[in-house]
């Protein structure tokens, strides 16, 4: 396994190690014991979560608060995304600050999110699916979001607005200055 730091702060892009032959391939999606020895994080898995979207849908951003925040560990099993991490930790050094990676089938990568991030996605190919790991459950009390289109936050998407496909939810999600963020 390869962990590659990101430009946010303990934000990572995992790479498997990855054995193929003529059968196909395997690689290990999540070894908890590898994952500390790359990163020093301690990420303890509670529940995993699948996504299927098709091109155009942009999902995000989202997080959930405190005390349900969670990390994630975000991979694509099919298609192709470009997946996107927001610093909301107002003490951070990066806070306000995104990055950005293609994450897909073919590559392979992962994205490690760790609390206090928000996370989006656009879908790229014709289908994408995406496997998020988390650390915390799922608190419908707790989630929340902020816009995909701040213009603080300055995401160039790669389409424009009307071609995006959004739930009314994350058509309507407030800016980060407007957020009331306690992380």
């Amino acid at each position: 396994m390869k962990a590659e730091k990101t430009n946010l702060n303990d934000c990572w892009i995992i790479e498997p190690d990855v054995f193929e032959d003529e059968r196909g391939y395997f690689y290990e999606g999540f070894n908890q014991a590898k994952f500390k020895k790359a990163t020093g994080v301690d990420f303890e898995v509670k529940q995993i979560n699948q996504s299927r979207s098709s091109k155009g849908v942009l999902r995000g951003l989202h997080f959930q608060k405190p005390p349900k925040s969670q990390a994630k560990l975000v991979s694509c099993l099919e298609g192709e995304v470009l997946d996107v991490a927001v610093d909301l930790r107002k003490e951070s050094k990066t806070y306000g600050q995104i990055t950005m990676v293609r994450l897909s089938a073919s590559n392979k990568k992962q994205l490690y999110i760790p609390k206090g991030m928000a996370h989006g996605f656009l879908v790229l190919s014709e289908n994408a699916k995406l496997m998020y790991q988390t650390d915390e459950l799922y608190s419908k009390d707790h989630d929340t979001g902020i816009a995909f289109d701040d213009p603080e936050l300055n995401i160039s998407w790669g389409m424009s607005n009307e071609e995006l496909i959004l739930s009314e939810k994350d058509k309507n999600l407030p800016s980060l200055m407007e957020s009331n963020l306690d992380f």
